[in-house]
């Protein structure tokens, strides 16, 4: 197994660089022209097209009795854009919602095509050998002549995109600006939807019918949780799809009863849990990180207010404050009191006697601006938006830990850098 797998990185088996050629093109192609498909919330329409297609390939195969893949790939797209308007004129002229008539096309056009294959297979013609591949894929059997077709459909495909890129974005992202700025938004429309069924029809070799949403949609799907970038999405997204392209084919190598489509679709999704467990900032476990930060940063800042508080109260700045004094201002188990004093303490915030703990100076000073916020948004809750002086407690409690020194600063100045707070309670300042 291991000899095999390191004979197919020799690339000396032809059929070996025509099936990994093949697929990384096939797979970056989709993925690029599937990320306009998935920001504009059409994922399923994809789904509908690569469904759409079987009819017009066996109808050119009916018209033509001969397997020419520039007729075929013809009919495919006739298909696949009459199934793109079917699905618009239903939406447009009837109360059914879109993921409903996306379905009914679907589930039409696809039972055409199966009716038509079915004719074919029972026709007793000899060129219809392969034909059924377009319902799995036929990956692991591209020859050099299939290569260069989808290689040119697929470079078209990235330089149209290229060309129009800035358009694209932006009815992507805001279709009522592009009409406002003047730009021909049903032509580009027509396009995009032009380049999604050359995607399809050129993809739908790698991977058939029922899995070429899967191509479509998944690179972007993994990519968008790496960056907030449409042009980073895009080469991220190609990269994947022609990752699992090769990964697919790979598979289908050194395990020759494994079908190359399938597991192409198996890498893509394996990359998008991975993209989805743990890309940075986006992934779960990042954002699960980021709380758990989050909260120990509000436990702190919560206790070094409390030392502030009890200290004004007392006026007991320099004193040490015992556990169970803190803990009649915020109750917190005693472990984890204990937890947050000890980091506070590592952090440089605190001080400890026998006695108990104290602020050291760059605590205090520390504790007074987060007072001085909470009691500033007190105040500007009570100014500003009319609310009663006892009902602004938890909301200042709150944001408290949320406001920039820019907001900070600007709070200042809106409420004329006030002495007290609604209860009469001072506001320290620096």
């Amino acid at each position: 197994m291991w000899e095999n797998a390191l004979s197919f990185f020799d690339f000396n088996d032809a059929n070996v660089i025509y099936v990994s050629l093949g697929t990384i093109i096939l797979g970056a192609g989709a993925a690029v022209v599937g990320a306009f498909t998935f920001f504009r919330k059409k994922a399923l329409i994809g789904d509908a097209i690569a469904h759409a297609i079987l009819p017009g390939v066996c109808f050119a195969f009916i018209l033509s009795g001969t397997k020419n893949y520039f007729l075929l790939i013809a009919g495919a797209f006739f298909t696949g854009w009459l199934s793109i308007i079917a699905v618009d004129y239903i939406v447009k002229k009837s109360k059914i919602k879109e993921d409903t008539a996306i379905g009914l096309i679907l589930s039409t056009f696809f039972g055409v095509g199966i009716m038509l294959l079915t004719y074919i297979q029972q026709s007793g013609n000899a060129a219809q050998t392969g034909l059924d591949s377009f319902l799995f894929g036929k990956a692991a059997s591209m020859l050099a002549q299939d290569v260069i077709v989808f290689s040119a459909i697929s470079i078209l495909l990235i330089i149209l995109i290229l060309l129009f890129y800035k358009e694209l974005k932006l009815i992507t992202y805001d279709k009522d600006f592009a009409h406002s700025v003047g730009l021909p938004v049903r032509w580009i429309e027509f396009l995009l939807s032009s380049l999604t069924v050359l995607a399809v029809v050129t993809g739908i070799q790698a991977v058939g019918v029922v899995l070429m949403a899967a191509l479509l949609i998944t690179p972007t799907a993994a990519a968008k949780y790496w960056s907030g970038s449409l042009s980073i999405i895009l080469i991220l997204a190609a990269a994947i799809g022609g990752f699992s392209g090769v990964s697919g084919a790979f598979i289908s190598y050194i395990a020759p009863n494994m079908p190359t489509g399938p597991w192409v679709v198996m890498v893509l999704s394996i990359c998008a849990i991975f993209s989805i467990l743990f890309a940075p900032r986006k992934g779960y476990f990042s954002r699960l990180w980021q709380q758990f930060q989050n909260r120990r940063q509000i436990q702190d800042e919560n206790i070094l207010k409390a030392f502030h508080q009890i200290a004004e109260s007392e006026n007991s700045f320099g004193d040490p404050k015992s556990i169970e004094k803190l803990r009649e201002k915020r109750y917190y188990t005693i472990q984890l009191m204990k937890k947050i004093l000890l980091r506070l303490k590592r952090h440089g915030y605190l001080k400890r006697t026998k006695e108990g703990y104290y602020l050291s100076d760059y605590g205090q000073r520390k504790a007074a601006r987060l007072v001085k916020l909470h009691r500033l948004w007190e105040l500007y809750l009570t100014e500003y938006l009319r609310i009663a002086p006892d009902h602004v407690h938890e909301d200042a409690d709150t944001i408290e830990h949320l406001i920039t020194p820019e907001i900070e600063k600007r709070l200042e100045e809106k409420l004329g850098y006030p002495e007290v707070d609604p209860h009469n309670s001072k506001i320290p300042y620096d």
